[in-house]
């Protein structure tokens, strides 16, 4: 995603508002679904156990609810995940962001890596987003690219970098290679230690074209 010289973006419309801590409560959840109507933000992520909630809560705006699967390791069994999507989208999420097997790619098994994607895609139907998470901190520039081509292939709608869990979040190095890698048709999702309008521009102008961060109100503050 590129911009003309002095065109503004408006991040808000770019972030998925997330809340994924452990220990977040209702009362949380219905804060940044306050947050995410007051300034348009594009969806909230939050637990699978919160999606009804957050429908409830997001009703009537056009904030989407997000949720994972497989999160934050990717290394549940493809039919946990893809019930996980399931069950998620028939309570109310219309967007899901599952944890790719990284364990599968690092051992050269791409078809494993394949069908866990497509069975998350299938399940989840085709009125949902999935986004596939690489972990691209564990990942070497050839096995995020092999990722890349993997998850394109199988169907997915975004590649996407971090959980947040991991020992790196989002670089623009890594976000302009996973846009180089898939090309204009898949969207590129920018997350894990995002917390200032700088460096979300920065991964924007990289090829992101979706940005989740916990610290969006710091994000949007700044404009």
């Amino acid at each position: 995603m590129t911009t003309a010289p002095g065109e503004r973006i408006d991040l808000a419309r770019l972030i998925d508002h997330t809340l994924l801590r452990a220990d977040a409560t209702q009362s949380d959840v219905e804060r940044v679904c306050d947050e995410a109507i007051q300034w348009g933000f594009a969806a909230v992520c939050v637990n699978p156990w919160y999606v009804k909630l957050a429908k409830r809560e997001l009703a009537g705006s056009s904030t989407k609810v997000c949720t994972v699967a497989g999160f934050p390791l990717g290394a549940t069994l493809s039919a946990v995940k893809a019930h996980e999507a399931e069950l998620a989208v028939s309570e109310g999420a219309q967007e899901i962001d599952m944890v790719m097997n990284l364990g599968a790619l690092k051992s050269g098994l791409s078809d494993v890596v394949s069908d866990d994607i497509r069975a998350v895609v299938v399940s989840a139907g085709p009125s949902a987003i999935v986004k596939v998470i690489i972990e691209a901190c564990y990942l070497t520039d050839e096995e995020k690219v092999l990722a890349c081509r993997l998850i394109q292939e199988s169907g997915a709608d975004f590649v996407k970098t971090s959980t947040g869990f991991g020992t790196g979040g989002a670089t623009v190095e890594d976000v302009r290679l996973m846009r180089r890698s898939v090309g204009p048709e898949l969207g590129v999702k920018a997350a894990g230690g995002i917390a200032d309008r700088r460096t979300a521009l920065s991964l924007v102008e990289a090829g992101a074209t979706r940005i989740g961060s916990s610290r969006s109100l710091a994000i949007v503050g700044e404009a």
